[in-house]
């Protein structure tokens, strides 16, 4: 960990205002670089014209005449130019993007080298102007994090330090491109954990994301005569919820959001891990990826490109039950092939357009059956926009702001909240990102926190509850009596011991798999686990938290090294405990 010490609040603020201008400005380039590759390749060599959603307003007069060749072809043009670009210059730019960032959060103290955003820039265009299935969140995220990265470098910054630069430009790329400061800043500071938040970067990032919002809309909004602060992706009507038994709908939908969620986080690591085993060579893999979504596309063209034009026919009720339900499924495939092969993009703009679909699905389905609690359907779009990001992503407060500030929905603030909820509830520890982590405290950027010398010097008898504290059961009883003794005490795990020893441990999990019927002719002994992890008196507490890091479990059996006797149990909030109480006597 970096020795130096970290930036006063002023300067990181001034530095992330130095961020948010570059990321506005790197947005606005990104923005126009798409609408360029999307007119030479899909435009220009296909005579496909994508139907544009509100806020795809147009930078460039330039046109170009069709070339005519078949238009499954361009998105394999597309993929093969983007994987030689990015395995021949930069191959972490290959894939979605986002996750690089997250990585470099985690374990590489911030870096990101300097020529990774510029070819992801460059590479993204390419593969989603050709009609790959991608978004622009991950080269965005990259240019601003990027950026963030190399002033934290120049200026020999802190890892912290640059950490938070890094977090500020993943806020200024998502929170201008997507027309949304508030959602950008909370999806910078969220997007790094599954169950957590990057708190301290919380002020930066919203600085950054507001400054680079004002950079991209001065620009756009000059080249196209639109007022400051009024362009949004989707054009929407006056939306609300028009019946209190609508939340029962909206709990349904992020039910089905969930499920969907993990069938597509599911559906692209398949193929992912696929492309990955696959013995060619990595330029012509994004190639392979980029012609089986062609060939989707030749079906429902819709697939091909972002799609957020078909979320807004969507929202106009333009498109058939029997469509939507179609391009659901089209569009996971095809984002899995474009992205999951190798090719170059953002996986949060699919994520939008899938959930987008399946609200629009179930939305116009509820009309048709009850018109008089389903009055707008369209507000089923939304909230499935949210709901299925959250699931996918692990992003609920981002996604719900997001939605909102990219559609001007406000009313729908509940249903986008209990909706959004149950989705990221059902997907679990399930993440598109596979470079999250769980929490803070799994994270190797906050491990020299938690493992600082005060943990080293602490022994695990001073810190465990004693075993005289510690409620056990014996091997013999029955799970029934086990389950009233969990809800007596409210503790959901306990030791296993038998002549004084500890031959396992057994939690409420192991319980909840017993079928009901059998719960009071099954014991103990035929559900505990068997193979324990413990630690000891005299180790430390680093050590033990190392353990519970490590195995992602919530708490460890002490016990004497040479009988297995129990001593004691010990969890992460005793281990936190324990540093509080020796940072206080050190302070004092």
């Amino acid at each position: 960990m970096s020795r130096k010490p970290p930036l006063r609040a002023r300067a990181l603020i001034l530095l992330s205002i130095l961020v948010g201008v570059v990321s506005g400005l790197g947005a606005f380039f990104f923005y126009t670089l798409l609408e360029l590759s999307t007119k030479v390749f899909l435009t220009g060599m296909g005579g496909f014209e994508p139907y544009p959603a509100s806020g795809d307003v147009e930078v460039l007069p330039w046109s170009f005449d069709s070339t005519n060749i078949p238009l499954f072809l361009i998105p394999a043009i597309g993929g093969l130019l983007s994987g030689i670009l990015v395995y021949r210059f930069a191959p972490e730019a290959e894939g979605h993007g986002t996750d690089a960032v997250i990585r470099s959060f985690h374990r590489l103290k911030g870096d990101i080298r300097g020529r990774v955003p510029i070819i992801k820039t460059i590479a993204s265009a390419i593969t989603i102007g050709s009609g790959g299935s991608a978004g622009r969140e991950g080269p965005i995220a990259q240019i601003g994090a990027g950026f963030g990265s190399a002033i934290g470098k120049i200026l020999k910054l802190s890892d912290r330090d640059r950490r938070v630069l890094l977090i500020c430009g993943v806020a200024g790329g998502i929170g201008s491109i997507f027309q949304s400061p508030l959602g950008g800043a909370l999806f910078g500071i969220e997007v790094l954990y599954k169950r957590d938040y990057e708190v301290e970067a919380l002020i930066p990032a919203f600085t950054s994301s507001i400054v680079a919002y004002t950079v991209y809309d001065v620009i756009l909004g000059y080249t196209n005569h639109i007022p400051f602060g009024t362009l949004r992706i989707f054009s929407v009507p006056d939306l609300r919820i028009h019946s209190p038994l609508e939340m029962f709908l909206y709990l349904f939908l992020g039910v089905i959001a969930g499920v969907t969620g993990l069938l597509y986080i599911r559906s692209f690591y398949t193929i992912h891990d696929l492309f990955k085993k696959l013995k060619i060579t990595p330029y012509l893999k994004p190639a392979i990826g980029g012609l089986i979504t062609g060939i989707i596309g030749m079906l429902i063209p819709g697939v091909m490109g972002m799609g957020y034009g078909y979320v807004q026919l969507a929202i106009d009720g333009r498109l058939a039950l029997s469509f939507i339900f179609a391009f659901i499924f089209a569009k996971i495939i095809a984002t899995s092939f474009t992205i999951g092969s190798g090719g170059s993009g953002g996986v949060f703009a699919p994520s939008v357009v899938i959930g987008g679909m399946l609200g629009a699905l179930l939305g116009h389905f509820f009309n048709s059956i009850i018109p008089d609690i389903v009055v707008t359907p369209e507000s089923y779009v939304l909230v499935g926009m949210a709901a299925f990001v959250s699931a996918a992503a692990k992003t609920p407060m981002a996604a719900i702001i997001m939605v909102m500030e990219m559609s001007g929905g406000y009313n729908l603030l509940p249903a986008l909240m209990v909706s959004s909820i149950v989705a990221y509830k059902i997907t679990g520890n399930n993440s598109i990102y596979s470079e999250q982590v769980s929490t803070r405290v799994d994270s190797p950027a906050h491990r020299a926190e938690m493992l600082i010398d005060v943990l080293e010097n602490v022994k695990v008898r001073d810190a465990m509850v004693p075993a005289d504290k510690v409620i056990s059961v014996k091997p013999g009883m029955s799970v029934l009596e086990l389950l009233e003794l969990i809800e007596s005490t409210g503790h959901l795990g306990y030791p296993v011991i038998k002549n004084g020893h500890l031959i396992g441990i057994v939690t409420f999990e192991d319980v909840e798999r017993v079928p009901v019927e059998k719960r009071n002719d099954t014991k103990v002994e035929d559900i505990m686990t068997r193979e324990l992890i413990v630690t000891y008196p005299d180790e430390n507490l680093e050590e033990a938290l190392k353990k519970l890091t490590s195995k992602n479990i919530g708490r460890l059996p002490v016990v004497s090294r040479d009988n297995s006797s129990l001593k004691g149990l010990i969890t992460r909030s005793d281990i936190m405990k324990a540093h509080a109480r020796e940072i206080l006597k050190i302070g004092k």
